[in-house]
């Protein structure tokens, strides 16, 4: 049976040797002899999306049931989500715009005193890749403060808004006190990151399109969502693919990381699907579940 370890827990595992990194596929020693590790992770963007999305189509702001599958997330499907983990006993991190945490600061509060994790996503789902340093740093620094204002702490995680970052966003984020990234794809373990030329401490623990919801299910006629209009996949089918992955990651040994949006898979039956996952990576011999800072944590003190 699966164990989601303490954090406790992983302080009484404390190493004092650090291992090298890792450049090879050689067996992780995972904590607690773990065979992989799993993050849980949710990104909470409310109507940020689809507001962006209809930005520039003319009439765009009068596209109000789009704002509302947005606003679902919040509204309906955290709280459904949180209660699942919950009942099964398993940690999660959760990535917020925090224009949405202005919107609902009582959700976050109560995800907070829950116990789960909450990381930063933007003010308002911005394309970083777009935005200059100094602007990045601005957007960054209004976040945080919201963070401070609604939870008394900063955010120590992040995950890219729209996909991508810029050239300078990692060493932003390092500079600004931030510990690890969700945003990536250069790997199926975690990893250091390299800003100026040099290996740093600031962890990446890259998903992989093929385990994102959003484009398994994701579909909106205005603005359209995806381009071609040819996208609702079958529950089944989504819960084959993701069991399949995930048994590709415990057979080699790996990190997986599901990346998951509320107002997406919160849907009655998509989550049914979900829990049935989590039941299905649970029944499994020695799988980690952890925080996006546990992983992040554990891999720096070890490789």
């Amino acid at each position: 049976m699966a164990n989601a370890f303490s954090e406790t827990a992983m302080q009484s595992s404390h190493r004092t040797e650090k291992m090298r990194d890792t450049d090879t596929f050689e067996k992780i020693n995972w904590h607690g002899d773990a065979q992989c590790a799993v993050m849980l992770s949710f990104d909470v963007d409310g109507d940020t999306i689809w507001k962006n999305g209809a930005r520039d189509i003319p009439g765009g702001s009068a596209f109000l049931r789009a704002n509302s599958v947005g606003n679902y997330g919040p509204r309906c499907a955290v709280r459904r989500i949180m209660d699942i983990l919950d009942a099964h006993h398993l940690p999660a991190t959760f990535f917020v715009p925090a224009k949405v945490m202005e919107d609902h600061p009582g959700l976050f509060q109560e995800m907070d005193a829950r116990g789960f994790e909450i990381g930063h996503h933007g003010y308002h789902h911005e394309r970083y890749v777009d935005l200059t340093p100094e602007e990045q740093r601005t957007i960054i620094q209004k976040s945080q403060e919201i963070f401070q204002r609604t939870l008394g702490k900063k955010a120590i995680g992040y995950r890219t808004p729209s996909g991508d970052w810029s050239a300078e966003t990692a060493g932003i984020l390092y500079d600004m006190g931030f510990q690890y990234s969700s945003s990536m794809r250069g790997d199926d373990r975690p990893y250091r990151t390299v800003i100026d030329g040099k290996i740093t401490d600031f962890i990446e623990m890259a998903p992989k399109w093929e385990l994102d919801d959003f484009v398994q299910f994701g579909y909106n006629l205005y603005p359209a969502e995806p381009s071609g209009q040819d996208r609702i996949a079958g529950i089944e089918q989504v819960f084959d693919n993701f069991r399949q992955e995930f048994d590709g990651y415990y057979r080699e040994g790996l990190c997986f990381v599901i990346q998951c949006h509320p107002q997406i898979i919160g849907s009655p039956g998509r989550l049914r699907m979900y829990e049935r996952l989590v039941e299905y990576m649970m029944a499994k011999e020695n799988v980690w579940f952890g925080t996006g800072s546990q992983i992040a944590d554990w891999w720096r003190e070890h490789y």
